[in-house]
């Protein structure tokens, strides 16, 4: 009979033992590795988290890195648009002293003309080299690409747009009221200022107001309506009312520009003779004369006047900020502003339109953990040579003013040029 002897104390022992040897040696992986799970038997559901974390971190450190060097690409663009804009006060500046013509010699006029070349020069040569690692910033590069311009848009900027990857995102309006001058109209009796045989010594005196300032007008009998315009029009630039004739008799008294900013008030101040005229207000909905709204100049106690309208429009779904003939929304997936024509009477044609298209283009950045729209930011940066910047809303673009162009400082009308100027000098500060 055979016998095996078995020794349980060292059975249990060894056992322990091994037991301890791999605690032991968890305990050092996980002290050298830092790490509490290592592998998949360490903890399953745990090892799925953490790989899950872990990759959510080194999203979010890439996601910090695209921010900073997105902060970096800004800077360097907007560093050269400040440069840029420090050039085009300088020529606001030129443009008012040559505005002194008395006391500039045309020797002065050149030198100053020959200094605005050279910043209009200037202006071109920062538009195309401003860069960041080799990327031009300030020449177009990241321009928004548009199509399908609709006719009534005479001008937009987009500042902003987020556009999925291989698509277009189209911008409507739905025009819920029309932009509008303010307006009033003067009726005479007749073609002339008070006519009649007893009414030689008359006269009609009011004073005229408008978003710029005020001028007292007086007219005697006998004066032509077509002399009351040209009159009143000479001073449109200090008053910032414009008048035109209204039928055989009447006056139109109208803001030179659109929106609740501008004003026109008349005021009588003397008539010597009996009713002469009338003043009617514009019409709520339009530039016509409001029925039933007049009032004879002899009772006319104090100032008759009358407020612009801004355009009202809702752009993508989000109710439009108006100003004048221009609507603008700004959100996290569009920021544009839009200007439409006037049209007739101050008519931009209520309803819906299709404003434009933007196909793609614009400096993209992401600065989120994940690739999706919520974490995109996509900034429009136009090309900002000086043939771009200006409008035809204020009568041309800055390369106009150069020398030999219709707005150089040897022209009549520095009015226009200082126009120009303050619209790109407002152009580049928005952007």
């Amino acid at each position: 009979m055979s016998r095996i002897n078995t020794n349980i104390n060292s059975l249990i022992a060894q056992r322990v033992l091994g037991q301890q040897n791999s605690r032991l040696t968890k305990s050092l992986e996980r002290l050298s590795t830092g790490l509490a799970i290592n592998r998949g038997a360490d903890n399953p559901a745990g090892l799925i988290a953490s790989e899950k974390l872990r990759v959510e971190k080194v999203s979010l450190a890439a996601a910090l890195d695209n921010a900073e060097r997105a902060d970096q690409i800004v800077n360097i663009a907007e560093g050269g648009l400040q440069e840029i804009s420090s050039l085009l006060i300088e020529v606001q500046s030129l443009v008012e002293q040559t505005a002194s013509d008395a006391g500039l010699s045309q020797a002065e006029k050149d030198a100053n003309q020959l200094q605005i070349d050279s910043i209009l020069q200037t202006i071109d040569r920062i538009a195309a080299t401003t860069s960041f690692q080799g990327t031009k910033l300030l020449n177009g590069t990241f321009d928004f690409q548009v199509a399908a311009v609709d006719a009534d848009v005479v001008d937009f900027e987009i500042n902003g747009a987020k556009i999925a990857a291989n698509s277009t995102q189209d911008v409507t309006a739905l025009i819920t009221q029309s932009a509008q001058h303010a307006g009033l109209f003067l009726g005479l009796v007749a073609a002339v200022v008070n006519t009649g045989a007893d009414d030689a010594d008359s006269r009609l005196t009011f004073e005229l107001a408008g978003a710029k300032g005020s001028r007292e007008f007086s007219f005697a009998s006998g004066t032509a309506i077509a002399d009351v315009i040209s009159t009143i029009n000479q001073f449109k630039s200090v008053t910032g009312v414009s008048a035109v004739i209204e039928g055989a008799n009447s006056v139109n008294l109208k803001s030179t520009e659109f929106g609740s900013a501008q004003f026109v008030s008349v005021e009588l101040k003397d008539v010597t003779a009996g009713q002469i005229g009338n003043v009617d207000q514009q019409n709520a909905t339009n530039e016509a004369v409001a029925a039933g709204a007049a009032t004879n100049f002899t009772a006319l106690t104090a100032a008759e006047r009358d407020e612009g309208q801004d355009i009202g429009a809702i752009i993508n779904g989000v109710t439009a900020r108006g100003r004048g003939l221009t609507a603008s929304i700004n959100t996290d997936v569009l920021g544009i502003s839009v200007t439409l024509t006037s049209g007739a009477n101050g008519a931009q044609g209520l309803g819906s339109i299709s404003v434009l298209t933007i196909s793609g283009g614009g400096a993209s950045f992401n600065l989120g953990p994940t690739i999706d729209l919520n974490n995109q930011v996509r900034l429009g940066i136009k090309n900002v040579v000086a043939r771009n910047l200006g409008s035809t809303l204020v009568g041309g673009f800055l390369d106009d003013i150069g020398a030999g162009k219709s707005f150089d400082l040897n022209n009549s009308d520095l009015e226009t040029t200082q126009k120009i100027v303050a619209k790109a000098i407002d152009q580049v500060a928005t952007l």
